[in-house]
């Protein structure tokens, strides 16, 4: 007689242990749907995100543990992923409808990539399965729409602005409302009302993430952010130079002072290759985020190369992780977002926030 059952099931796939949050997948409920028919086992495995970087090794080892059962002929494994809100710190603020997480995409100064990280960000978490969405909060430089090649005017449905639609993202942008060259001349308060009218007013649909590419520095709109929307934290983009690293140091201090997280540091323009040679150019310093971020203990979330195609499809309305995922900043930028979404699923699932950075 076979002694396959449910509680034999489940203690064998207590083997299988999220790497991240530190225990095995059946005492954090991740298993669903455990069905037994003779020798075929089935179930599924929820993870918190569907950009986990180790989710087919968790399969494998949830595959092997179940196969090597006595009595188990099949095994049928469905990965999936529900990604949870973080409780983000502060009281006061309600949740915005629609959206489980907000996600600030910030630098200390311009010049750095920051729109472009964002947009690429956005592209690969969606490429991975998430339900995501860009909020263009540079209201005096609004430049997602060219980076993502949309060309609308937003709609209403009678009740709220309805986001444009480009590469399965939900975009919303200030460019949308105004000619091209028309430039945004507003103070604080103007400022502040339009950020809570992209937020509130905004028919977002079911969104896991919503990135907002922020003006450089540390201006109104940080602050009007802060004080609007619950927060998950700040992906924050700088360059090796010692004058970017500075900047960045500022904006990791004014986020905390906001009560806004650092989910973790980029570091763009990080080197050169030559395409002839294959030598390696430090042209912006080397290594000065990774030891930023050491300094800071934030996580670092990778290394972006310096690559003329990525400006290029910034122009051209093709980010990079589209118009060429195989080349080195597409995989840098891939793996820059499973660790973005890695940090958050563990705030969400340990409903505390990331821990704030302590700023020297």
């Amino acid at each position: 007689m076979s002694t396959l059952s449910e509680t034999v099931v489940l203690d064998a796939l207590r083997v299988v242990r999220d790497p991240d949050l530190h225990k095995d997948i059946v005492a954090l409920g991740f298993v669903k749907g455990l069905r037994i028919d003779g020798g075929r086992v089935s179930f599924a495995i929820e993870l918190t995100t569907p950009a986990c970087p180790v989710k087919d090794q968790m399969k494998e080892q949830a595959r092997v543990a179940v196969s090597s059962l006595p009595g188990v002929s099949t095994v049928d494994i469905e990965m999936t992923a529900s990604v949870r809100p973080v409780i983000a710190p502060g009281a006061g603020r309600a949740p915005v409808e629609g959206v489980k997480n907000i996600i600030a995409v910030g630098a200390g100064k311009g010049g750095v990539g920051k729109s472009t990280v964002a947009v690429n960000l956005a592209v690969a978490l969606a490429a991975r399965g998430s339900r995501v969405a860009v909020l263009d909060g540079d209201l005096y430089g609004p430049n997602v729409p060219i980076m993502l090649g949309i060309q609308t005017r937003l709609e209403t449905d009678g009740e709220r602005i309805v986001p444009a639609e480009k590469y399965g993202l939900q975009v919303v942008s200030m460019a949308f409302l105004t000619e091209d060259d028309a430039p945004v001349i507003w103070r604080g308060p103007m400022l502040h009302k339009m950020i809570g009218e992209f937020f509130r007013g905004v028919r977002w649909k079911n969104i896991d993430y919503l990135l907002v590419d922020m003006p450089p520095g540390t201006g109104d709109i940080a602050l009007s952010l802060s004080q609007t929307v619950p927060v998950a934290g700040a992906v924050l983009v700088t360059t090796p130079q010692t004058v970017s690293i500075a900047d960045t140091r500022r904006a990791v201090h004014m986020y905390r002072k906001l009560n806004i997280p650092t989910i973790g540091l980029i570091e763009n323009m990080s080197h050169f290759t030559c395409p002839d040679c294959g030598r390696e150019a430090d042209l912006f310093g080397k290594g000065g985020g990774e030891k930023l971020a050491t300094e800071l203990s934030v996580p670092f979330l990778g290394r972006i190369p310096l690559y003329e195609p990525v400006r290029k499809g910034g122009d051209s309305g093709v980010p990079i992780v589209i118009g060429e995922p195989d080349s080195a900043p597409a995989v840098a930028l891939m793996a820059a977002a499973e660790r973005v979404a890695q940090q958050v699923s563990i705030a969400s699932f340990s409903q505390r926030t990331i821990p704030l950075a302590e700023v020297h």
